[in-house]
């Protein structure tokens, strides 16, 4: 059993990736910032790895405020690497400027990355592949949650409650849109949520109140992906909870968001700054502990490890809990919920990372032995 104890007199070497390909590189780059300024330097060695827009792995020694401007990207001693697949290398290739390359051993990797080719069980397969631990969730999970078609018929037969939806491709979109359109117009009514499947952060989403406003949506959602979600309109409040661990998940009761847009933008997220957060959310004590209890559950049973964010509708005049989705490498940034939820539970964000590496290290023990 890993202890955090142990990294007293060795620190663990943690690689800590950030960037990415996706749309949501920006906030990748702050939330690694948030994990390197919380990482206490006796008990780990930090060794950061950016991943450029157009999928460069540069070795940098930037400061947090280097990756939150993309500046690092810039800074004479970067050097191109990579994380090997040979389990005999156990860490990160090095190319120096001076045609050597040389071997860096990683104890753990933090992915913190958000979206397709980081959060979406790619990078995670990878590190499999290395037998390097890292934190989060799996290849399965990772990539179940991205995809949310997949998530939402997953949800549905576990019995987690959710919004009606529908999914389409392109290829189906195009050979029958007035079909497909009638049939969504009968299943979810006006106004329709149309996502694509595998973007994250709010990115391409839009809300469609007539087949015109549809059209469009469904335009903007196949720039993004092949896939398109449709879902009915929720007259809700948005809660989220912060999950950790499992076997047994524990879950936070669920802060809210107050949106400044009309729905949760990710300007409103990561740009703006207007969205507040209430910690707890406006809920009676049932439904906080209900909404906490589908959490864990929906977390348990999409498969789940390490952390993750659980995004519900609290629905208006009924009060059906409803899941929105899961996150599973939710944001690190100063504004976002999952630590401010796990610091309100007592966590504050230097112990919290202990413990999410210390998670790391026990279930590569206990996949791997």
């Amino acid at each position: 059993m890993y202890s955090e104890e142990n990294s007293a007199a060795h620190p663990l070497c943690v690689a800590l990736l950030f960037g990415g390909l996706s749309s949501e590189h920006e906030v990748s780059r702050v939330s690694a910032g948030t994990f390197a300024d919380n990482m206490d330097p006796e008990k780990y060695e930090l060794i950061k790895i950016g991943i450029t827009k157009d999928g460069r792995w540069l070795y940098t020694e930037a400061s947090s405020a280097q990756m939150a401007d993309g500046s690092w990207e810039e800074l004479p001693g970067n050097m191109p690497c990579a994380i090997s697949p040979d389990r005999a290398d156990h860490g990160a290739i090095l190319f120096t400027p001076a045609g050597h390359v040389e071997k860096l051993h990683i104890d753990v990797v933090i992915p913190a990355l958000h979206g397709l080719w980081g959060e979406d069980g790619t990078v995670q397969g990878l590190l499999e592949l290395a037998g390097i631990p890292y934190v989060g969730c799996g290849v399965l999970a990772s990539a179940v949650c991205m995809d949310k078609a997949v998530a939402n018929a997953l949800f549905a037969a576990n019995g987690i409650p959710h919004c009606a939806w529908a999914a389409y491709t392109r290829a189906q979109l195009e050979a029958d849109p007035d079909g497909i359109r009638a049939a969504l117009e009968e299943k979810l009514g006006w106004p329709i949520f149309v996502k694509p499947a595998n973007a994250g952060s709010s990115v391409g989403i839009s809300k469609a109140s007539n087949a015109a406003e549809l059209a469009d949506a469904i335009k903007l959602a196949l720039e993004n992906d092949r896939k398109v979600v449709f879902e009915s309109f929720v007259d809700g409040q948005e809660v989220e909870c912060a999950v950790i661990g499992s076997e047994p998940a524990f879950s936070t009761r669920p802060g809210e968001i107050l949106a400044g847009a009309e729905f949760y933008t990710y300007d409103d997220k990561y740009k703006n700054g207007v969205s507040e957060t209430l910690i707890p959310a406006r809920l009676s004590e049932e439904k906080l502990d209900e909404v906490k209890d589908y959490a864990a559950r929906a977390y348990t049973a999409v498969g789940c490890e390490g952390l993750a964010r659980c995004d519900f509708f609290v629905e208006r005049g009924t009060g059906r809990v409803l899941i929105n989705e899961i996150n599973t490498f939710p944001g690190f940034t100063s504004i976002s919920m999952y630590p401010k939820l796990m610091e309100h539970e007592g966590t504050p964000l230097p112990q919290l990372i202990d413990r999410l590496v210390a998670l790391a290290m026990e279930r590569a023990v206990a996949h791997h032995g």
